[in-house]
């Protein structure tokens, strides 16, 4: 009688769903995954010191998420980060967007306001009747939604790189209205657009 009722709870003990992480746990969890493959790259907060890396502090998590997702299924490529995401686990991404969505991004002073001045009424431009402003998909202050990058303090060399990337269709993994807008802008108005998101906080 005592082993039927000890296998009965151990059987409901075993069937109940893990309770969830904590929001403490899961950014402890998010800063020793940075610590330990993340920080050469995009540093301890999200902050890049290399052009060649994304300023990823306070960037919104459900877009990390997203991104981080693509790298390791294959949908995004660029920067080894295919390798990097590779094993992570969905509870993995869920920490690491958290972690990073947390930390505060530094703005980067310009270093031409003439050309500020022109990227910032390109941001608030529309492109074409049939086409959106930037500001209209990112907001007024580029900080971005759940399906929208924050662009606010992004490193200029960066923006720029992934307008380019939009406009010759090298980067895929996002919808067809960045191809379109991007296809509008010169190399100039990419560099002005990527100079005044980078003076953004």
């Amino acid at each position: 009688m005592r082993g039927r009722i000890y296998a009965a709870a151990l059987a409901v003990l075993l069937a109940a769903p893990a309770a969830a992480p904590s929001e403490g746990e899961l950014l402890e969890r998010g800063r020793r995954i940075v610590a330990a493959r993340c920080f050469l790259c995009h540093g301890m907060r999200g902050e890049s010191a290399s052009e060649l890396y994304p300023q990823i502090a306070r960037q919104h998590p459900r877009y990390l998420e997203k991104q981080l997702r693509d790298f390791r299924e294959g949908r995004r490529k660029g920067g080894g980060m295919e390798q990097m995401a590779a094993d992570l686990t969905d509870a993995d991404i869920a920490a690491l967007a958290l972690y990073f969505s947390r930390q505060a991004p530094e703005p980067h002073p310009p270093s031409d306001p003439a050309r500020v001045a022109v990227g910032r009424a390109l941001y608030f431009e529309r492109p074409g009747e049939e086409l959106r402003s930037c500001a209209q998909c990112h907001g007024p202050d580029a900080a971005g939604s759940e399906t929208r990058p924050r662009l606010a303090g992004q490193l200029p060399a960066y923006t720029a790189r992934q307008l380019r990337n939009f406009r010759e269709r090298v980067r895929r993994n996002e919808d067809e209205l960045m191809h379109r807008v991007a296809a509008r802008l010169s190399d100039d108005q990419i560099d002005a657009l990527a100079d005044f998101l980078g003076t953004l906080k």
